[in-house]
């Protein structure tokens, strides 16, 4: 069978998952998990869909967000690092009417989640002896290409078949933290078409965890702002029609963000991204992990998915 053909089989085949039981977990809405979503891109990985108060006994159709790191996002039991609390905050906000009603799509990150996560066009723009040093580190070639396509290909026209989404640009969000804010910008950057919002909280700009000092530690951060400013300024949408989120805390690993955040956010500015489609913020004292995310959720759930008007 050809690529096509497998595409079009993968797309018709209904999902293979069972409804997860309720515990104290789930603030409200119903967890339905997936196991082993195979694609022709990747290796498969398991998908948890969240599914609002509500769903079950009504009729409307709703938005869809869609987030990285799926293990991470409603259950402590499932995660390894502890867990975004998204349901909490969404029966929250819901109740006090500060968003619309989603739909929230967990896709489970693989032993390749750099990989996947790293932007492509972005290593493509590093000087090449960057590009050199890094890629070993990474186990690899960039994958993302492929991740996004299962995304958009393989995994968005099945939850539109299975459940009563809203399946326009407009109502379709991306968002994940650290490498996940990466790919979250990457995905609108390459799929305007479809995601119509980004949320990036603790973007890891750097692409390198073992600290560097002295020059080498300049040269590094100078390349990498560099081609990630050319790619962002090339790539970035239309900003009377997208929302971009982005946030980072100031200890531990988000600590050496800083240089990289204020020069992007510049880069978005001089596009002609005002407030009203562009928040950047700092949260002080907010590490890098699940607990300092969590604490902060509601910002980007409320500037994402606004009440309609």
């Amino acid at each position: 069978m050809n690529r096509r053909g497998l595409l079009a089989t993968l797309a018709a085949l209904p999902f293979a998952g069972s409804a997860l039981a309720q515990t104290g977990a789930i603030a409200g809405g119903r967890l339905v998990e997936y196991e082993a979503v195979a694609s022709a891109h990747l290796g498969p990985r398991n998908v948890t869909v969240w599914l609002p108060p509500g769903y079950n006994a009504g009729s409307d159709r709703h938005p869809v967000l869609y987030m990285h790191d799926g293990q991470n996002l409603f259950d402590p039991a499932r995660a390894n690092f502890g867990e975004w609390g998204v349901d909490e905050h969404l029966v929250r906000l819901i109740e006090t009417g500060q968003v619309r009603t989603p739909i929230v799509v967990g896709v489970w990150n693989t032993p390749l989640r750099q990989r996947e996560y790293v932007p492509a066009d972005l290593i493509a723009a590093l000087p090449g002896e960057v590009r050199d040093s890094l890629m070993p580190m990474y186990g690899g070639p960039p994958l993302s290409d492929q991740y996004l396509r299962f995304l958009v290909e393989e995994l968005k026209p099945r939850i539109d078949s299975e459940y009563r989404t809203l399946t326009g640009r407009d109502d379709t969000v991306i968002a994940g933290s650290s490498m996940g804010g990466l790919i979250s910008l990457y995905a609108m950057m390459k799929h305007p078409d479809v995601f119509g919002a980004a949320g990036c909280l603790s973007t890891h700009w750097p692409l390198r965890l073992e600290r560097l000092e002295g020059n080498a530690l300049n040269t590094w951060r100078e390349a990498v702002v560099q081609a990630w400013s050319d790619v962002i300024r090339r790539g970035l949408p239309d900003p009377t029609t997208h929302r971009l989120y982005m946030d980072r805390g100031d200890e531990t690993l988000d600590q050496f963000y800083a240089f990289f955040q204020s020069r992007i956010d510049t880069v978005i500015r001089d596009a002609g991204w005002g407030a009203d489609r562009f928040k950047t913020l700092v949260f002080p004292t907010a590490e890098h992990n699940e607990k300092s995310w969590n604490s902060r959720l509601d910002v980007p759930l409320t500037f994402l998915l606004p009440p309609a008007e």
